[in-house]
C-alpha cells in the first residue's frame, strides 16, 4: 500500500498516526492510518483483507507513491469462536449457558464505515454500543452520532475516592517537551512568513457603530429563522458589505501575478475558521450574488467540515478577499496578516459599548474596531481608507445594503 495521489499541489504528506498495530488482521476498507496534508487529515483504508505489516513510521514525512505498509492476504481471519470454558469445580452450581447469538447475515452487519469508525474511536464507543441502520446493518456516521447523543445508563452510586495527598513537585518544574510541528502548522508558518516578506503590507483602522445592525437582527431574526432555518449572523452582513464594495473598487479585489495584476468581476470571500489543527480560510464563492441566508448556510457548512478535517482541496482553493473575526476570542484590535495571493483582509473585533459623540451629545453605542490590512503594491493608501469607510457606512445604514443603494 502506497501513499495515494491526494491533489495536484500536494507532493508530500505526514503519517500522523497508526490506527492499527503491526501484525493486526485488517478487513477491506478498514482505516489503518491517518495522513496529514497541508490542508486536511485523511484516513487511509486497507486495500485488502489480511495481516498488516507496517513499513512507514508515525510522524514520518512521505512523498506521494511512497510505501506505507504491506498486507499479507494469505493470512486468514482469526476465528471468532470463543475458547472452551474451564470446567467448574464439582461443588459449584452449574452456570446456565448464554443464549446463542444470531450470526450476522453479511460482513457489513455491525461493521462501521470509515467515517463512523473514526467517530467511534474519538468517543470511545465499540460496535456493540451502536446499532447499524445502513445497508446490510452497516454502522453509519449518523448511527454513531445517535449513540453519542443517547443518555448513558445511570451509574451505581459509589463512595467518593479518598483525596490524594497534595504535593508540590510541579511548583518549580523545569521540564521541557519537544514535539514535531504538524504539517498544517508548518504550512501555516511558511505562508505567514512568505506573506510578511513578499508583500508591502500596511494596515488602516476605523470604527463602526453597530446599533442599526443589531436593531435589524433583533427585529427580523425570528422571521428570518422561520423562513430560512438559520440565524442571521454578523458574518453574512459583513461579507455582503465587503462584496458590494469590492465590486465598486476592483483594486482591493485584485492580486499580483508576476508583472501583471489580475482583476476579478466576482467576490470570493475567504472566511478564517479556527480548528484544533490550525487556521483555515476556505472561500465562499460569489458573495456578491448570494443572499444573506445562502452565505450563512455556506459558512456553517465550511466551518463544520473544517473542524472535522473534511474540507476538500477544491473547497480550500481560491478567494479574492478575506475576513477574519478575532472578536469571537475577545480581541479588541489587531493587524490581520494577508492571505496570499490576496491583496487585502478585513479584521473584525469584539463589540464593546463605548461613549461616543452623536449630534453634539455623548451616547453609549455598540462599537467595533475594523482593520484592513492591504498590499501597498496593488492598493494605494487612499483606496484602502475609502474601502473601509464605504464598508463602515453600509453597516451603519444596512438599509442601503439591503436595497443595493
Amino acid at each position: 500500500m502506497r501513499v495515494p495521489t491526494i491533489g495536484e499541489s500536494i507532493t508530500e504528506v505526514t503519517l500522523s498516526q497508526w490506527l492499527k498495530e503491526d501484525g493486526d488482521y485488517v478487513e477491506l476498507d478498514e482505516p489503518i492510518c491517518e495522513f496529514e496534508s497541508d490542508k486536511a487529515t485523511l484516513e487511509f483504508p486497507a486495500e485488502a483483507a489480511g495481516k498488516l505489516i507496517m513499513v512507514a513510521q508515525a510522524d514520518e514525512d512521505l512523498e506521494i507513491g511512497a510505501l506505507v505498509a504491506k498486507i499479507d492476504t494469505s493470512v486468514a481471519a482469526p476465528s471468532k469462536q470463543a475458547a472452551p470454558a474451564t470446567p467448574a469445580p464439582a461443588s459449584a452450581a452449574p452456570t446456565p449457558a448464554p443464549e446463542p447469538v444470531a450470526q450476522a447475515d453479511s460482513y457489513a452487519a455491525g461493521h462501521p464505515s470509515p467515517a463512523a469508525a473514526k467517530l467511534m474511536r474519538e468517543n470511545g464507543l465499540s460496535a456493540a454500543q451502536v446499532t447499524g441502520t445502513g445497508k446490510d446493518e452497516r454502522i453509519t456516521k449518523e448511527d454513531v452520532q445517535k449513540a453519542i447523543k443517547a443518555p448513558a445508563p445511570a451509574a451505581k452510586s459509589e463512595a467518593p475516592p479518598a483525596p490524594k495527598p497534595t504535593t508540590s513537585t510541579a511548583s518549580f518544574s523545569r521540564g521541557t517537551e519537544r514535539k514535531k510541528m504538524s504539517r498544517m502548522r508548518r504550512t501555516i508558518a511558511r505562508r505567514l512568513v512568505s506573506a510578511k516578506n513578499n508583500t508591502a503590507m500596511l494596515t488602516t483602522f476605523n470604527e463602526v457603530d453597530l446599533s442599526a445592525v443589531m436593531a435589524l437582527r433583533k427585529k427580523y431574526q425570528e422571521k428570518f429563522v422561520e423562513k430560512n432555518g438559520i440565524k442571521l449572523g454578523f458574518m453574512s452582513l459583513f461579507a455582503k458589505a465587503c462584496a458590494k464594495t469590492l465590486m465598486e473598487m476592483p483594486d482591493v479585489n485584485a492580486q499580483i501575478d508576476g508583472d501583471h495584476v489580475i482583476y476579478h468581476d466576482y467576490a470570493d470571500i475567504s472566511i478564517a475558521i479556527s480548528t484544533p489543527t490550525g487556521l483555515v480560510v476556505p472561500p465562499v464563492h460569489n458573495c456578491e450574488s448570494l443572499s444573506f441566508s445562502e452565505i450563512e448556510f455556506k459558512i456553517k457548512e465550511l466551518a463544520g467540515k473544517a473542524r472535522e478535517g473534511k474540507l476538500t482541496l477544491e473547497e480550500m482553493t481560491g478567494g479574492t478577499f478575506a475576513i477574519t473575526n478575532g472578536g469571537i476570542f475577545g480581541s479588541m484590535m489587531s493587524t490581520p496578516i494577508l492571505n496570499e495571493p490576496q491583496s487585502a483582509i478585513l479584521g473584525m473585533h469584539t463589540i464593546k459599548k463605548r461613549p461616543i459623540a452623536v449630534d453634539g451629545e455623548v451616547v453609549i453605542r455598540p462599537m467595533m474596531y475594523l482593520a484592513l490590512s492591504y498590499d501597498h503594491r496593488v492598493i494605494d493608501g487612499s483606496t484602502s481608507v475609502t474601502f473601509l469607510v464605504k464598508v463602515k457606512e453600509l453597516l451603519e445604514d444596512p438599509t442601503t445594503l439591503l436595497l443595493d443603494l
